[in-house]
């Protein structure tokens, strides 16, 4: 049995807290994905009162939907690898926030971007940079009792599970794991994905369900905004692939769509499209609690 969750970007923008869970459990979903990204609304959300943090919990216990992780894309502005120090600084301080906030909400992962440096030339230094800050990012959250987990990214840095797992060997900790975005895996040609699942199953601890258009000597590929069945990711196989690896962890339908005027329906037709596959497959999805 699997839990299936949407990221709250591909929902309507305009709803408050609690109508956005009571649309969440309207649309057969068992979690709502958080996004703390690079922008101020977003950022501002680190710095949330007592009250506002309540207020938020009591809409999902009331609603009987919960959060299951946070998208930390925020580093993409403030870089763990960044030359400037401030700007690392800055990411620290983002990052202790965050599990701070994780804890309140009772957010359990917290998804890190295998970022560098986003906008700034990467380096040796860099990436020397980003793994003594990634460090110290563990042991904030090993203290706290909070999972981070590095995300495949549409960036050739971190973009494989494989990398991911070389990471770990430099930053050791039960506490750091890996968060695979099935589009993002797909779309560098040098990833065997399901040698990528097979191999490092033991460090998965969510999953995107997201497809995309390949990297090609003529093009950077397509990384958001490619509808389900239209990419080149082999949903099926790699479906079957965790489910015959056991794999019972959160799967996360990742969508940009909130500011369209018809986002439920794109919504309901991606849920639609992995309820075939989980029948064809014979994956059972948790329950949506009716409370």
């Amino acid at each position: 049995m699997i839990s299936l969750g949407i990221y709250e970007k591909a929902l309507p923008n305009n709803l408050s807290w609690r109508d956005t869970f009571e649309l969440v459990k309207k649309l057969k979903f068992n979690f709502l994905e958080f996004s703390i990204d690079e922008s101020d609304e977003k950022l501002a959300r680190l710095e949330w009162t007592r009250d506002e943090r309540a207020s938020f919990r009591n809409d999902m216990w009331e609603t009987g939907i919960r959060i299951n992780t946070m998208m930390l894309s925020g580093h993409r502005r403030f870089p763990l690898g960044s030359q400037d120090k401030n700007i690392r600084n800055k990411s620290l301080e983002m990052m202790q926030k965050a599990i701070d906030l994780a804890i309140d909400l009772g957010i359990r992962n917290i998804q890190m971007a295998g970022y560098d440096v986003f906008y700034e030339d990467k380096s040796v230094n860099s990436r020397e940079l980003y793994v003594e800050n990634l460090a110290k990012c563990v042991n904030m959250a090993e203290e706290k009792g909070v999972m981070l987990s590095i995300e495949t990214m549409d960036d050739p840095f971190i973009n494989s599970l494989t990398e991911i797992a070389h990471y770990k060997t430099q930053v050791r900790s039960p506490w750091l794991q890996s968060y695979p975005d099935l589009g993002n895996l797909t779309a560098w040609p040098e990833n065997d994905v399901a040698k990528e699942l097979e191999n490092n199953i033991a460090n998965i601890a969510a999953v995107h369900l997201k497809d995309t258009l390949p990297v090609t000597s003529t093009s950077k590929g397509k990384f958001k905004n490619v509808s389900f069945g239209e990419g080149t990711v082999d949903f099926e196989g790699c479906l079957r692939t965790l489910k015959r690896l056991g794999y019972s962890g959160g799967l996360t339908i990742e969508m940009w769509c909130g500011s369209e005027e018809n986002a439920i329906e794109q919504v309901m037709k991606a849920k639609l499209f992995f309820d075939q596959l989980f029948n064809t497959i014979g994956i059972v999805q948790e329950p949506v609690n009716d409370v």
